[in-house]
């Protein structure tokens, strides 16, 4: 993968994006650093003319977007899912500026591997299920008696930021974590509903809650950076905790 290959490797994803304005201005601040890969999740409205409008000619960025549902779908193929927020929430994640997520980031596509940028709700920002799917968190450094920056304005700082290390001196990419490739969002998502299950068919929660009980062990899977081989090890002992628990089941 050459140099020039780089920004294709980033996605900035908008979660539930009210207004449609903040979308086009959010589709230029992209455009105008050399990136160009939009996912939308569940946007009020798109297509519509404020977007055009407020894209100032990155026409091509709106085209391209993809519209989702659900954030498991635009994060799909991804390995590194960073999300931005202003505000520390219940979801006990890393905490990165965004020069330390840039840095991260880059490593990861240097080693050929798709990076999301997760942006929330203009209103609300990202909820605390959005944040439970990213490896970690970035908070744009603002004051902090006003520190809610615009959606257009975090999206035109991280790529800003992203640009800037794209052109700067290329140092040696780290080497991979793993031998086998890594874990995408989709499979790790099919694990922490596997595990969930599994969590149920043996009654382990017992009075605990089993949204806390997951929330906890998404941050230490998530930490973990699984690869494919680990993910299959982690499904066959869940099958057969699964498997052992219908066999108790069977006998009572």
């Amino acid at each position: 993968m050459t140099d020039a290959d780089l920004p294709s490797r980033f996605r900035f994803v908008l979660v539930r994006t009210s207004h449609p304005g903040n979308i086009g201005s959010a589709a230029r601040a992209m455009r105008t650093m050399g990136f160009s890969r939009m996912e939308l999740v569940s946007p009020h409205r798109f297509p519509d003319r404020d977007a055009s409008a407020m894209a100032a000619g990155a026409d091509d960025v709106l085209e391209g977007a993809g519209i989702h549902a659900g954030l498991v779908d635009a994060l799909a193929g991804t390995s590194l899912i960073l999300g931005l927020s202003a505000r520390r929430r219940e979801v006990n994640l890393p905490e990165l500026t965004p020069r330390e997520a840039v840095a991260q980031a880059l490593a990861a596509a240097e080693r050929g591997e798709q990076v999301a940028l997760v942006f929330g709700n203009e209103r609300t920002g990202l909820e605390n299920d959005e944040l439970a799917r990213c490896h970690a968190m970035v908070r744009i450094p603002s004051v902090d008696d006003f520190s809610s920056l615009n959606l257009a304005q975090a999206v035109q700082v991280v790529a800003y930021e992203l640009r800037v290390a794209l052109l700067g001196e290329k140092l040696p990419a780290p080497p991979p974590v793993h031998d086998e490739p890594p874990a995408d969002a989709a499979q790790l998502e099919r694990f922490f509903e596997h595990l969930a299950q599994t969590l149920d068919d043996i009654e382990f929660h017992k009075g605990r809650s089993p949204n806390m009980i997951m929330r906890r062990l998404r941050k230490l899977f998530l930490r973990a950076q699984m690869d494919e081989r680990e993910l299959r090890v982690l499904h066959g002992i869940l099958a057969d905790a699964q498997r052992m628990a219908q066999l108790a089941r069977e006998r009572k």
